[in-house]
């Protein structure tokens, strides 16, 4: 309520003054302003001084929390205020001689190279040390401000937006401000500062670029001094050396950065054989950055001579600082930085692996089908054993820990007998689709790419229903079989009851489904991990000579079964994972006293099958036995619709997909859903089926763009 009162007082005041600039008045700022500057003591400590300067910079970029005027006018409200304060100091001479002066010792005193070549730039702590370092900041309190101009800039401007304000200052007023505070003296020592930051940087990135696992991933091969980021030391030094105005010296140095940036583009396009790790994504980086900080250093040392081009660099520069500053500061930075590169390699991977579950034609739509139906059988003897061992009556952990092994085991041999398993596909097939994502900015790659989603969705389908088809039988049959060779049903009447009630559409079904799709896609994560691990540790290489399993197997035994595993990894972590996720979140949900449970569509399946087979024909008229039926299609489609939706979001955030594709992908795949639901279910149409819907892709298309 008093926001808005306020903001109808802000309405009236305009309305009243009708100007369309922000209603200041110079003068008001006259008491503040002398205030702050009878406060400048060049006599006083540092830390006098540096809260002095704080308070400076504070004033000049306060804006009003509570207003409804844009980012001009605030940025206008900034500059309004700096130009009075220089105005009212060229008025008031002996202020302005104590102000200065008072300027000149605090930027004598903390003259450092950190300015240039720490602020803004990642830590030598890899990822974990700058998230502990970042958490650290924002729980304790910060430290006062030390004899370091870097953290005396940083906390001058906190506001990312104030880098945008200083980036608008015209070349009068960093003429006057230069006037107030710098000197040849200071101009020289700051010259020399970038100098030694110059050489710091150069030193680190030498230690990154000639470490292992760097200089393994160079191409070609090379000796250690041949490499250009030793070369880049000594023609820095040499420039260094030599006058800033020497041009082929600059030259030479310029070139060799570019040359040491393209050779980090050569390591990130070497990750898929070689696999991502935090530490070498972090390394590349901060190199990245280091190298972009030295052209920016190097620009600004060459135009030293003029006084006008130097004030302009240093303004860059020193935008480029805060801008940097405040990117890395923040939690949701740091994540984005390190995990973007991780996380696309990963989605790439998936969708190599996704590729093999996509059905394009007939045959492997029938290839399909017949590995879902071999999937639902091995799950009818998972459920089956599921049941054993919910009779023998283990304690929780251990429950939840043969019930891992149970789904575990199941999972594998399901890969082993090139079965497939429902809803475990979408979290894999996902990121293939999100790969074909790179050409729509045409009709023709808005059109491929809803037939891909089309195709995709078709192979869900038949996966699921392949599943379904096989494990309700054979469950059927394995149950009938159990009731005639022991005289009792595989599962008492309570125990049947508690089954279909818990299968029931009308009870926390949908939210237990929901959460195991979000397993599914946690599993698919999982696999693309292993995947990546066993890359980087090039393990297949480090199998295929091991000593001892070349003794016992053989040389060509062992080349094949690394191949081998090689190939199937990310299938097994991926089983492995989903098994454990199933098996052990209902334990570690008990634990912490929540009712949650997983809800799988096929096991639900398998269980409604025992269950019914139990009870006999008659519960088939029953109201609960038709709820349970709901309860699994409701299953179906949110195992199903979650795993896809997480892993699609993934691989589309990883690929740097827009938004506005992202909203325009689906509204042409719910136009297409809408005018043939049947072409996502059946593996052919007619030829005037294809005709109508291209014609609706078309208009679509059209619409939308």
């Amino acid at each position: 309520m008093r926001l808005t009162l306020l903001k109808i007082r802000v309405m009236w005041r305009r309305f009243r003054h009708g100007a369309d600039q922000p209603a200041q008045n110079p003068l008001q700022y006259q008491h503040r302003v002398e205030t702050l500057m009878h406060r400048a003591n060049p006599d006083a400590c540092w830390q006098e001084r540096a809260n002095w300067l704080m308070d400076v910079a504070e004033w000049l970029r306060h804006a009003s929390t509570v207003t409804l005027q844009g980012e001009a006018a605030r940025l206008y409200v900034k500059n309004q205020r700096l130009l009075y304060l220089l105005d009212w100091l060229d008025a008031h001479r002996d202020e302005r001689r104590r102000v200065r002066l008072t300027l000149q010792k605090s930027l004598r005193e903390a003259a450092g190279p950190e300015l240039f070549c720490a602020t803004g730039l990642p830590g030598k702590h890899a990822f974990f040390g700058e998230l502990y370092e970042h958490l650290i900041s924002k729980l304790l309190p910060a430290l006062p401000a030390r004899m370091d101009l870097s953290n005396l800039i940083t906390s001058m401007f906190p506001d990312p937006a104030d880098a945008q304000w200083l980036a608008g200052l015209d070349a009068a007023v960093l003429t006057r401000i230069w006037k107030l505070c710098g000197d040849d003296g200071i101009n020289h020592t700051y010259a020399q500062q970038i100098d030694e930051a110059l050489t710091h940087l150069v030193t680190d990135i030498v230690a990154t670029g000639i470490s292992a696992d760097f200089h393994h991933r160079i191409l070609p091969r090379m000796p250690l001094p041949a490499t250009p980021f030793m070369a880049l030391r000594r023609e820095l030094e040499a420039y260094l050396m030599a006058h800033p105005q020497d041009i082929s010296a600059l030259r030479s140095v310029r070139m060799l950065i570019a040359v040491c940036q393209a050779q980090t583009d050569k390591i990130y396009a070497h990750l898929d054989e070689y696999g991502v790790s935090l530490g070498l994504v972090y390394g590349v980086e901060r190199m990245r950055a280091q190298l972009a900080r030295m052209s920016r250093l190097l620009e600004m040392r060459s135009a030293a001579a003029d006084a006008a081009q130097g004030a302009g660099h240093m303004q860059a520069l020193l935008v480029d600082l805060i801008h940097a500053h405040h990117q890395r500061s923040s939690l949701s930075g740091l994540f984005q930085r390190s995990f973007s590169l991780l996380a696309r390699k990963m989605v790439e991977r998936n969708a190599d692996h996704g590729e093999q579950y996509i059905a394009r034609d007939k045959a492997a739509y029938r290839i399909m089908q017949q590995a879902a139906y071999r999937g639902g059988v091995v799950i009818a003897f998972t459920v089956c054993i599921k049941f054993l061992l919910a009779g023998i009556g283990l304690a929780g952990f251990f429950d939840g820990l043969f019930a891992s092994l149970n789904y575990a085991l199941g999972f594998i041999l399901i890969q082993a007998v090139g079965g497939i398993l429902a809803a475990r596909q979408p979290a894999v097939t996902a990121p293939a689709l999100a790969a074909k994502m790179g050409s729509l900015d045409s009709a023709d790659g808005l059109r491929a790419l809803v037939h891909e989603i089309a195709l995709l969705l078709r192979s869900q389908s038949v996966a699921l229903f392949g599943n379904l088809i096989a494990v309700i039988p054979a469950m059927t049959v394995i149950s009938l079989g159990v009731a005639l060779f022991s005289g009792a049903p595989m599962l008492t009447p309570d125990n049947a009851q508690a089954s279909l009630q818990s299968l029931s559409a009308l009870g926390p079904t949908a939210l237990y489904a929901a959460l195991t799709g979000v397993l599914l896609w946690l599993a698919s994560l999982a696999a693309g991990y292993a995947d990546n691990w066993f890359a980087l540790r090039r393990l297949c290489e480090s199998l295929t000579y091991q000593r001892r399993l070349v003794h016992a197997l053989g040389a060509a035994r062992t080349a094949r079964f690394a191949l081998w595993l090689e190939k199937h990894i990310a299938g097994v972590a991926g089983n492995l994972a989903i098994g454990v996720l199933l098996g052990m979140t209902p334990v570690l949900a008990q634990f912490f006293g929540l009712p949650l449970d997983v809800r799988h569509v096929t096991l639900s399946a398998g269980t409604l099958a025992a269950a019914a087979a139990s009870l006999g024909a008659p519960v088939v008229l029953s109201s609960q036995f038709w709820l349970a039926v709901a309860g699994i299609v409701v299953t179906g489609i949110l195992n199903v619709g979650v795993a896809f939706s997480c892993a699609l979001a993934l691989a589309m955030r990883a690929r740097n997909v827009p938004a506005r594709v992202r909203r325009m992908v689906l509204r042409m795949v719910w136009r297409r859903f809408g005018a043939a639901p049947l072409a996502f279910l059946s593996p052919t149409w007619s030829t005037e089926q294809q005709t109508s819907q291209s014609a609706i892709i078309t208009r679509g298309t059209t619409g939308e763009q």
